[in-house]
């Protein structure tokens, strides 16, 4: 049976260089794109029947619609990798009232996980969660920060990469005894859109990036994981090394608030 592997944000970047390897690899690979100009042309791309879902992870109507587009064309999940992800430059508060960057980065794969999970335990999926380095600047306050009242155009994206990596043991232990893995990646210092943005911060990171990696590079580690038959699960991953995570994602009554918040608010409780 061929193997299938689904990829959020495929149509760019690091997601799209992921669905290329795993498409090199013998996947058949579905990508989950908000546009779908860019998305169909990712798609074209890929060799084989690749599919594509187009939703925008920033609304939970979307992510339901999709989640049931993937239901569909994925009889069988082998490879399921959480790479979505904004740094907004301003405040947006999405149709369910939560600040974008928290929809797409924390709530929309926790919200996957769910609404595909008979499929992942069907099918014994390996999980990969795309995180960053910059969950350590992260301050997860379940009461504060989901509505962006505080938004910061840096401080915000970190705390959403900490909420979500704070949920990976979480799922982890969920699954354990059902077959299904979820790991975490920092996959390095990339030269992605992400972030890009007008203005003179704009301009300095624009020249910045030149110096970072290229997607290819950030694919790898991101792949290997994917590729992962070890049955490791619930780590976290500074490009290959396998890391502690830092003590300000380490606090276990916080992050089951979190998961209380995610489940409350995404209609999974």
């Amino acid at each position: 049976m061929t193997r299938t592997a689904v990829v959020t944000g495929g149509s760019r970047g690091i997601g799209q260089a992921v669905a290329a390897r795993l498409a090199e690899e013998g996947y058949r690979v579905v990508i989950v794109a908000r546009d779908p100009v860019r998305g169909e042309a990712a798609r074209a791309a890929l060799p084989g029947d690749a599919v594509l879902v187009v939703a925008d992870l920033g609304e939970a109507a979307s992510v339901r619609e999709a989640a049931r587009a993937l239901l569909d064309a994925c009889p069988r999940l082998d490879v399921l990798v959480h790479n979505a992800g904004v740094w907004p430059a301003r405040r947006e508060i999405t149709a369910d009232g939560i600040e974008r960057a928290f929809a797409v980065n924390h709530f929309a794969p926790f919200l996957l996980n769910h609404l595909l999970e008979d499929r992942l335990r069907e099918s014994g999926t390996r999980v990969v969660q795309v995180s960053a380095g910059l969950y350590v600047k992260g301050r997860a306050e379940p009461g504060r920060t989901a509505t962006g009242l505080d938004f910061h155009p840096i401080r915000t994206y970190a705390d959403t990469k900490l909420c979500n990596l704070m949920m990976v043991p979480l799922f982890a232990r969920r699954w354990q005894d059902a077959g299904v893995t979820i790991d975490a990646v920092h996959p390095g210092v990339i030269r992605t859109d992400l972030g890009a943005r007008g203005g003179p911060l704009g301009l300095v990171l624009k020249a910045v990036k030149r110096t970072w990696d290229t997607p290819e590079a950030g694919a790898r580690p991101v792949v290997r994981l994917a590729l992962d038959a070890s049955g490791g699960t619930g780590r976290y991953f500074e490009i290959d090394e396998e890391t502690p995570l830092a003590p300000v994602a380490r606090d276990a009554a916080l992050a089951e608030a979190l998961w209380s918040q995610a489940a409350a608010l995404t209609r999974t409780a």
